[in-house]
């Protein structure tokens, strides 16, 4: 007969763990989507101008350009940055989460889960700065004339070449848009994904298993993604800004902001829509998925809990 154990919680490192590796097998699915999406929000700049008309026009040019290959350019990167924060974010999320509910005797409503999600997220991000940097230089490398090109071979060689020839501190560039995109980003999608299971969860049509796992993921990532273009933008141009005369192209984020919509107009705040959410959309399904099955296997086999629930 089996027992039943619910006292017994899932160790830290294993959920730190578990987090990491839901964002990088994501990751691997999602980074085409990711590098057009950086593709087109630098599209505007400079002489480029409406360099992609669409996100269909730019896939087309970059597999005219640079081959099936050229959508899969920064996967190393990609990887790296998911082993750093979505390590750290997933499992600060999944333990404070577990704490709070465990201390008050029920989840968190819906502003402590967003205000968990923030601190997660930020702290995660800046860890991940460094391996961001990186990814937003190889993903929009191809874009740029042979001569102009940084030709990094791999996220190590990045990271190498980045602090020797510009400085370690050059590493978190950008670090304050990326941690505030992090915070909202985490606070949208933690909190969302979370308030929507357990919105699910209080009807009768389902019950803590994968189909409800994959509804309350996909309403997080539509969520997540109207929320953080803006954000998600400016941090992508200022990570990839170069020194011009000893100047650097943008001062700041609201630089970057105000420059966008001047420029380009508002609604170019949210240019890369959709390749922006075919990467947070999946990525949010498939790291939601990966985590909560992760969580319940672990919990069945090796902590004998048949409760039920991944812990999100």
């Amino acid at each position: 007969m089996s027992q039943t154990n619910t006292n017994q919680t899932i160790p830290k490192y294993i959920r730190f763990l578990f987090g990491g590796t839901a964002g990088m097998l994501a990751t691997c699915f999602v980074q085409p989507f990711d590098l057009i999406k950086n593709r087109m929000q630098l599209s505007g700049e400079g002489r480029k101008g409406k360099e992609f008309k669409t996100s269909f026009h730019a896939i087309r040019a970059v597999v005219k350009n640079e081959g099936v290959g050229g959508l899969y350019v920064g996967l190393s990167a990609g990887l790296l940055r998911q082993a750093t924060y979505a390590t750290v974010r997933l499992g600060i999320y999944s333990s404070l989460f577990e704490k709070v509910s465990a201390d008050y005797g029920k989840p968190p409503g819906f502003m402590g889960k967003a205000v968990i999600g923030m601190i997660a997220g930020g702290i995660g991000a800046f860890v991940g700065t460094p391996a961001e940097v990186s990814l937003i230089r190889m993903t929009s490398d191809g874009r740029l004339p042979a001569a102009e090109r940084r030709n990094y071979t791999n996220v190590f060689n990045a990271l190498s070449r980045i602090t020797r020839e510009e400085g370690v501190l050059t590493l978190w560039r950008g670090c304050v848009p990326t941690i505030t995109r992090a915070m909202v980003v985490n606070a949208a999608q933690l909190a969302s994904y979370s308030q929507s299971k357990q919105t699910l969860l209080s009807t009768k049509y389902f019950s803590d298993n994968i189909m409800c796992h994959f509804m309350a993921s996909m309403i997080s990532g539509l969520f997540t993604a109207g929320v953080s273009m803006p954000v998600d933008i400016a941090k992508t141009r200022l990570q990839n800004m170069k020194i011009i005369a000893g100047k650097p192209e943008y001062k700041n984020a609201f630089d970057v902001i105000a420059r966008v919509v001047r420029n380009e107009g508002v609604l170019a705040l949210w240019k890369g829509f959709t390749p922006y959410y075919g990467r947070v959309g999946p990525h949010t399904v498939l790291a939601f998925i990966f985590l909560e099955q992760a969580n319940q296997s672990y919990k069945r086999h090796v902590l004998h809990d048949y409760s039920g629930g991944g812990g999100l």
